[in-house]
């Protein structure tokens, strides 16, 4: 399935959970993508994780023990996947973009996707 797609149904799954998962699934991932975006490479990547570990800095900003913050993140992480799942069952693939090759081309060649 697209890559796009399937990120923006995770996002919006993400938008579905329930205030504590929210917070801590943004919380972490939120952290993660920050130390990525210091990392010029994946072992660079890797050695900030391990270092500023975003579960242990969740454990500590939710007052939770490490071990509950990793099986919480699990457990969440388990619910998204499950979710995605069963939309992925239920999204059809409709590309339009040649049915109309005159609309397509004046609408400046945008890329047209129905998702429900």
């Amino acid at each position: 399935m697209n890559e796009r797609l399937m990120e923006f149904l995770l996002r919006d799954e993400v938008t579905r959970l329930s205030g504590v998962k929210k917070q801590v699934y943004e919380f972490i991932v939120n952290e993660e993508d920050y130390l990525a975006s210091k990392a010029d490479t994946v072992d660079q990547f890797m050695r900030l994780l391990v270092k500023h570990s975003p579960p242990r800095l969740a454990a500590r900003h939710f007052n939770m023990p490490y071990g509950e913050i990793i099986r919480f993140m699990n457990e969440i992480e388990d619910e998204l996947n499950e979710r995605l799942e069963e939309r992925c069952k239920k999204v059809k693939w409709m590309d339009f973009t040649e049915k109309d090759q005159q609309a397509f081309v004046e609408y400046h060649k945008k890329l047209y996707l129905f998702v429900n």
